[in-house]
């Protein structure tokens, strides 16, 4: 392998020849071989973001040539596209602040930068990583600032628009539905009626209730600790940099961002990225509700409670023919759980700041967008292979509701409580239905019993006179 050799305070290293990363970014390779958890695409994003906007800012000021802000332009739009994702290769376990996947941007910005200019990479002439990418910023003000870029776009651009069309498919079986009365369960007993649309409407508002309070999470993540700097002073950045570069950054991204109301706050914690988990945690929390729902009213096709019917999307088993599995509900359990842990990470994470700096950083980018891409992608898998395809099974459905003893509830304002479970319990007792029950104690004729036991008219509270 061809290398060559780039200096930082430290001295001397050498560096693939390949590569635009430098020596900060070499060490941290040496010095961190541990897992094999890398940042994700949204974050090199977020940083190519946060660099353009920074380099327009300082050179509003008279502080960058033209040349040097049209080649850090270039190289941060390929940072952005995608383009150099291969010159990204740090570890998520690190430095606690950041700095080296920070110096690794810079690194990489240079030195592309450098190329485009006709210089030779690893010179730091006439782009230097830490004097022109990184001027005016620190790594306890930028790699924040990236976290929250990168969750709002995830956020804003994908996740929530994954659970609106989840939220529209269920809906439209909401109405579907609204007709087909089943019996309910609570305690995974048999209950009293509902309609199948009423079940799904509950699914349906606990995705809306989602939506909402991620819209709500979003707004403090809005606010950036760019022009921080180091400790929240904003020291070796001019004034009004955080406001200008912030301000820059929404429109590049077409988000609200804003200037953090406190740097020292926005540095010495990270609350902003701890409420969204939360609210991230909330929407797994309906999803696997919802998701188990579907999995126990689609279980049999015989034996279970086989209400539904799921999409055969794939063999259930390597022995058993014929079997099919819910296998995107259980995909959608799965990865609920896994942003439930990602919360407790990340809440342990940002309870974890020191004085000025919070240094659980690098764990808290990464679980946050993996819990934001795993949902986003769970989302449109499981509404794709599973919602849109869901059915009633009308036979099913109308064998448990009328073979259920919960329908002597619409008796207890005529009989009375007591007399109800006596009905329910002989019934039972004797393998006989409530009709015939009822009317062998005597405490109503058949006539009456057909009057006023009709499910459809037991899913709605009584009418007053």
């Amino acid at each position: 392998m061809k290398t060559r050799i780039e200096r930082d305070s430290i001295g001397t290293i050498k560096v693939p020849a390949d590569r635009y990363y430098g020596a900060q970014t070499q060490r941290s390779l040496n010095n961190f071989k541990i897992g094999q958890e890398r940042f994700p695409r949204e974050f090199i994003r977020a940083y190519g973001i946060l660099k353009k906007a920074a380099a327009s800012v300082n050179y509003s000021y008279g502080n960058l040539e033209d040349r040097i802000l049209d080649s850090i332009h270039k190289a941060s739009n390929e940072v952005i596209n995608g383009d150099l994702d291969k010159h990204f290769p740090l570890v998520v376990w690190q430095t606690g602040s950041g700095t080296q996947t920070n110096m690794n941007f810079n690194e990489v910005i240079s030195n592309r930068a450098i190329e485009l200019l006709g210089g030779e990479i690893g010179s730091k002439d006439p782009v230097h990583p830490n004097d022109h990418v990184n001027m005016s910023q620190s790594t306890n003000d930028t790699f924040p600032t990236a976290i929250n870029i990168a969750a709002a776009e995830s956020v804003k651009n994908i996740l929530i628009p994954s659970l609106r069309k989840l939220y529209k498919s269920i809906n439209e079986k909401v109405h579907k539905f609204d007709n087909i009365i089943k019996l309910g369960r609570t305690h995974l007993q048999d209950a009293t009626p509902l309609s199948l649309g009423q079940e799904f409407s509950g699914y349906a508002s606990g995705i809306n209730h989602g939506i909402s309070r991620l819209e709500k999470a979003l707004d403090h993540c809005y606010e950036l600790a760019v022009g921080g700097t180091a400790v929240g002073t904003g020291i070796n950045s001019p004034e009004g940099f955080g406001q200008m570069v912030s301000k820059e950054i929404s429109n590049l991204t077409g988000l609200p961002f804003r200037s953090a109301e406190n740097y020292f706050e926005a540095l010495g914690g990270q609350d902003s990225i701890v409420e969204l988990s939360g609210a991230l945690k909330v929407v797994s929390v309906s999803l696997f509700k919802i998701a188990n729902d579907i999995r126990w009213l689609a279980s049999g096709p015989r034996s279970g409670i086989g209400e539904i019917t799921i999409p055969a999307n794939e063999p259930g088993s390597s022995i058993m023919p014929g079997k099919i599995n819910p296998t995107q509900c259980e995909a959608m359990t799965m990865l609920c759980t896994q942003v439930m842990g990602n919360d407790a990470t990340i809440t342990f994470a940002g309870a974890s700041g020191n004085f000025e700096l919070n240094v659980y950083r690098p764990v808290l980018a990464y679980n946050i967008l993996q819990s934001i891409r795993l949902l986003s992608d769970g989302i449109a898998s499981f509404n794709k292979n599973t919602i849109i395809g869901i059915e009633p099974n009308l036979e099913k459905i109308n064998h448990n509701l009328y073979n259920s003893l919960m329908l002597i509830t619409a008796l207890n304002p005529h009989i009375g409580y007591d007399k109800a479970a006596e009905v329910s319990k002989k019934a039972y007792n004797e393998k006989s239905t409530l009709r015939e029950a009822i009317i062998a104690l005597d405490y109503m004729s058949g006539e009456d019993f057909d009057r006023l036991v009709q499910p459809d008219k037991m899913i709605h509270p009584t009418k007053s006179n």
